[in-house]
């Protein structure tokens, strides 16, 4: 039941990040907004990477039956997924992008030297987490300062993916618990508050960037 859980959410992260990338390149074509275009490589990455673990969840059930996932799938597809996620950073802010802070940047790197010895996928997944804590974070000021509302889906959004990075990490440390399962029900949550603003953008054919900035 786990097993078929997982593959599903999987399928529906495939699907949801799809959808808003295929929403984002819409955007793009009908605003010429640059952060459009690298929102369009990031849900499409994001997808790409979900779509990576689903297919190794399809070949395991159907072909090599071990009853569990190979470990290099997965992390193949959470590397493509970090891709996705330095984009989405990247798109919030290319000025503020590496934080000014000298205190801020020790916190930031950090992490890298303390999972240095364990999997490649703990450091993706690390990464993924700094990137996305501190694009909530800086979206969040943002909103403080120009009350925009769209601001507070789009900080919603990365600090749900955030989450579910942090949650996918520990999944590690209690692999039969429900960590894993609710690790991906808040991604998704995450990918379905980003699809808010950007929803807007094909249908009204205004600037995406100042929900971002």
């Amino acid at each position: 039941m786990e097993f078929l859980l997982e593959n599903i959410l999987n399928l529906v992260g495939f699907l949801v990040g799809l959808v808003i990338g295929v929403m984002s390149i819409i955007g793009f074509r009908n605003t010429g907004s640059p952060t459009l275009f690298r929102l369009s490589i990031a849900f499409l990455s994001i997808s790409l990477g979900f779509f990576v673990i689903w297919m190794g969840y399809i070949i395991e059930d159907f072909v090599i039956k071990s009853g569990t996932i190979e470990r290099w799938v997965q992390t193949l597809g959470i590397a493509i997924q970090t891709i996705g996620y330095f984009f989405i950073a990247l798109s919030h802010s290319i000025k503020s992008f590496f934080p000014k802070s000298s205190y801020f940047r020790s916190v930031g790197i950090l992490p890298l030297f303390l999972v240095s010895s364990v999997q490649l996928e703990h450091i993706f997944r690390s990464v993924s987490f700094i990137l996305l804590a501190y694009g909530a974070i800086e979206t969040m000021l943002s909103y403080f300062e120009n009350k925009n509302k769209g601001a507070i889906s789009v900080a919603v959004g990365l600090g749900l993916l955030a989450l579910g990075e942090f949650l996918g990490w520990y999944s590690f440390v209690f692999p039969e618990s429900i960590l894993y399962t609710a690790s991906m029900t808040i991604k998704i949550g995450g990918l379905v508050a980003l699809f808010i603003p950007i929803s807007k953008v094909p249908l009204t054919r205004i600037k995406f960037d100042d929900d971002f900035e």
